[in-house]
């Protein structure tokens, strides 16, 4: 499906030094927030001296900022990690994550970073497969993920440990020849 898309809000960047105290005031509140992605981990810094050396990518997983185009505004960090479904590097897929900050949620742009960010690992890399999972209680980002061109597929049943129990999460997937 050709995608005919409105003026873009937000892009995708690499993330810098510079950018190392907005990183882990993100951190600190999705740590704190009490939402989807409140894993009750310990707060630990952004890697400053792996934010120096370059990009926070590799041949498996990487983040990116997600920055408001008006403003330059950091609103956001989406990150992925390869999976695998078979032993051949034919059988990777990618899975992202996504977390905004509280105020920019509700406006479209984790619908448009999604959307952005299937394009990007499309665009360099050869996997076929882009997917997501989310809490089944979690119907505003199963409406973003849908939106941004995401098909669900199923349920996995108590697949996440979150706030002191066990979580279905709805996956979601984009292929390659969906951006066709």
């Amino acid at each position: 499906m050709d995608e005919t898309l409105p003026e873009p809000r937000v892009r995708l960047r690499d993330a810098t030094l510079a950018d190392a105290d907005a990183i882990d005031d993100l951190q600190r509140a999705q740590h704190s927030d009490g939402g989807f992605n409140d894993f009750g981990l310990p707060f630990k810094p952004v890697d400053r001296e792996a934010l120096a050396k370059g990009p926070l990518r590799n041949d498996d997983n990487g983040l990116l900022l997600i920055e408001r185009i008006l403003d330059g505004a950091v609103i956001g960090t989406i990150g992925w990690h390869r999976v695998r479904y078979g032993p051949n590097p034919e059988s990777d897929a990618w899975m992202f994550g996504i977390d905004l900050v509280p105020k920019a949620r509700g406006r479209g742009y984790g619908t448009e970073a999604q959307r952005l960010i299937a394009r990007y690992l499309f665009e360099t890399t050869p996997a076929h497969r882009v997917e997501a999972s989310t809490d089944v209680e979690n119907i505003a980002e199963q409406r973003a993920l849908e939106k941004a061109g995401y098909t669900r597929e199923g349920v996995n049943r108590k697949a996440q440990w979150r706030a002191g129990g066990r979580h279905d999460l709805v996956l979601y997937a984009r292929l390659r020849e969906d951006l066709a």
